[in-house]
């Protein structure tokens, strides 16, 4: 990507960039290259806001919804800001929906960049018609079937200076027809097929927001198409595909039928923190919604931790109760000049898979690993070989003492040190509280105690309006203390273990 930046010493570039459909694991790898190297992005008001986490935090995002200004001069408005930044010497991504050059209108944009002698690129993305066929099961070509593909709008501008749709010729198309944005007119366009001879009977799917966690599918027929599309109250953005290759499609597609699909989770572990629990919710068909309830940050004093680390060889155990413990405290030991050898003879305990992953990471691996993956189970594995033994502690700047009068109690001499900083959000996202408010959350997820009270603090009542996932009992306890009683409880006290109590719960409910 340093050679796209040094091309042009004067000049920026823009980067016309396909987001695909609204999945943003549809992204391709070139479209993130691009994002990471822009200083300005300019997003369709459809683009799927998560796609935004591979700008950088120094980027300008713009967001382009819809004005009440004329098109034309909205257009001619993000030429001036494209030419403009570049002439600044910013990189420039024009992020569209989907494929840029599928009914995106970039065509006149890279015309006026290339008019304006800027260096430009454009990388495609997936459209919504293969979206749509991929994520709704139908094969928009097949070899009995159909062996082309149209991709028709159902809008067309009165500017526009060629002729109008021949609708004889599209009746006759051998093939499957794919009309983007087509819902407002499809009782035109539908009865035109028919009089120019396609069969009314000819099957029709209706795929709304395609490849998101709320997609939509309903079947129907071209004669039956605007009655559906008004009993089914259907919005834009949609694609109508037409053709038999509809008929193939199973009742349930693979998407429709993931465990969690329709689901809405909020998760609310720190932000800018590795997160798989993210990722495995949106595979399952989740839509995932993020509200951190704390926020981790460096302690406020490093020499404590600095002096701890130059007496690594006083100690017999090292314990990490926690996975920021680790990254905290060894990152620490990296960026100060050591590294994983001054550890020598030391005995390493984490409190749970979790934990020994984040050791792996700097590969490293724990010595105790307790089946109970809280305290008392890391306790109760210490505490049998605890006496006469140095224990240094890495900790948070807050948390239980269990640990630590537990093996002090056992005869050993331990040193608490804190490692990083925990301490609550302020503020709730005023988009996530009026979510709750509207009762429109499903899920939330509880991974400590101090996540609880936090939740507490920050949305108070409103949390009766979701089902509470807890990820021990420790935190169980935690959230009735504070009045709310949790809907599940993880048998195995992980962010694997949250999960599976939440599939298994929605599985539950959806078979009574």
């Amino acid at each position: 990507m340093e050679s796209d930046r040094n091309s042009q010493p004067c000049l920026g570039k823009v980067y016309f960039v396909g987001a695909g459909p609204g999945d943003p694991e549809l992204l391709t790898l070139r479209a993130v290259q691009c994002l990471r190297l822009a200083d300005l992005v300019l997003y369709d008001y459809l683009v799927n806001p998560a796609v935004l986490r591979h700008c950088t935090s120094t980027a300008e995002l713009i967001g382009l919804g819809h004005q009440h200004t004329p098109l034309e001069d909205r257009q001619q408005q993000i030429n001036r800001q494209m030419i403009q930044a570049a002439r600044e010497g910013k990189n420039v991504v024009r992020l569209k929906s989907g494929d840029p050059f599928v009914f995106g209108r970039c065509a006149e944009e890279v015309a006026a960049i290339r008019s304006a002698g800027i260096p430009l690129e454009v990388v495609p993305g997936v459209t919504a018609a293969l979206a749509a066929a991929g994520y709704a099961e139908i094969p928009i070509t097949h070899a009995r079937y159909a062996s082309a593909v149209a991709l028709v709008t159902g809008h067309q501008r009165k500017a526009d200076l060629g002729p109008p749709l021949d609708y004889r010729q599209l009746a006759s198309f051998p093939g499957t027809i794919v009309f983007y944005m087509g819902l407002a007119s499809a009782a035109q366009w539908s009865q035109a097929l028919i009089q120019h001879g396609r069969p009314p009977g000819t099957p029709v799917a209706i795929v709304r927001r395609s490849s998101w966690p709320d997609q939509q599918v309903i079947r129907s027929t071209l004669g039956e198409l605007p009655a559906a599309i008004a009993d089914h109250q259907m919005r834009p953005p949609a694609v109508i595909i037409v053709g038999d290759v509809v008929d193939l499609a199973p009742s349930v597609s693979w998407f429709a039928a993931r465990p969690l699909i329709g689901k809405r989770v909020l998760v609310t572990r720190p932000a800018m923190q590795p997160d798989p629990l993210c990722q495995r919710l949106a595979a399952l068909g989740a839509e995932v919604l993020e509200q951190p309830a704390i926020e981790i940050a460096d302690p406020p004093d490093w020499r404590p931790v600095d002096d701890a680390l130059s007496r690594l060889h006083q100690f017999d155990w090292l314990v990490f109760s926690s996975a920021n413990g680790v990254r905290y405290l060894l990152g620490r030991l990296m960026a100060t000049g050591g590294d994983v050898r001054r550890l020598g003879t030391l005995k390493l305990a984490a409190i749970g898979p979790g934990t020994a992953a984040a050791l792996a990471a700097f590969s490293l691996r724990p010595d105790v690993v307790p089946e109970d993956y809280r305290a008392e189970g890391l306790l109760d594995a210490l505490s049998r070989q605890a006496q006469g033994k140095r224990f240094l502690l890495a900790r948070a700047s807050r948390g239980r003492q269990l640990l630590a009068e537990g093996l002090t109690a056992a005869g050993a001499t331990v040193e608490e040190l804190v490692v990083y900083t925990s301490r609550d959000i302020e503020a709730p996202d005023s988009a996530i509280y009026t979510e709750f408010a509207a009762g429109r959350i499903d899920w939330v997820t509880v991974t400590s105690s101090a996540i609880a009270r936090s939740l507490v603090r920050l949305f108070g009542q409103e949390l009766h309006r979701a089902k509470l996932a807890s990820i021990s009992p420790v935190t169980s306890a935690t959230l009735r203390e504070l009045g709310f009683q949790p809907t599940v409880e993880a048998s195995q006290y992980t962010i694997e273990g949250v999960l599976n109590a939440i599939v298994e719960h929605t599985a539950t409910d959806n078979e009574t």
